[in-house]
């Protein structure tokens, strides 16, 4: 947790873009990311023509991207520093508090995943979550709709793919109001 002093410290988040298939403004990340620039399906990029571009996020110690799910499979590699990825399977929804469909912050949890309201969301006292520590080198491979609340633990930089969208766990999201668009 972050001390008074750590906490009321002004903080900085950058992030980098760049359109499918490195063509474009920005497909110098292509070249200097050429993991992420597969033509062949691979273990990670499975559907290499459904990329969806290079995004690569940069931020300080505290910076959080709150819990929240996305509708495509999803390829993270830290460069450098550390984040804390805290996952739930998309069985965990009807425990996590969701925001409704149409809200502004839908596919998004109201819950303090650092602090929860167990009054408010009781429900979350019984959500099974898994927690990783990712270090520069590491990857982790997301699958679609599996949700994940992300804390940055000193400076740190990761860049991810998406490619293609799986309905494995539409039925998940079903239970919860929330359905995978057809592709």
């Amino acid at each position: 947790h972050l001390s008074t002093d750590e906490y009321l410290q002004e903080r900085y988040y950058f992030q980098l873009n760049s359109i499918a298939n490195g063509v474009g403004q920005r497909e110098f990340l292509y070249n200097e990311l050429p993991i992420f620039g597969v033509t062949d399906p691979t273990f990670f990029m499975v559907e290499s023509d459904q990329a969806r571009g290079i995004n690569c996020r940069f931020g300080m110690k505290g910076i959080i991207a709150e819990t929240h799910y996305d509708s495509s499979r999803n390829f993270i590699v830290l460069m450098g520093g550390k984040r804390r990825y805290v996952l739930a399977h998309p069985k965990e929804c009807p425990n996590l508090g969701l925001y409704p469909m149409h809200h502004p912050s839908g596919r998004h949890s109201a819950v303090d995943w650092i602090q929860p309201d167990l009054q408010q969301f009781p429900q979350f006292a019984t959500a099974q979550l898994n927690e990783v520590v990712l270090q520069a080198g590491d990857a982790l491979y997301l699958p679609t709709s599996w949700f994940h609340f992300i804390v940055s633990l000193n400076t740190n930089y990761q860049c991810n793919a998406r490619s293609g969208t799986t309905y494995e766990n539409e039925h998940h999201l079903a239970q919860c109001g929330f359905a995978i668009p057809p592709q």
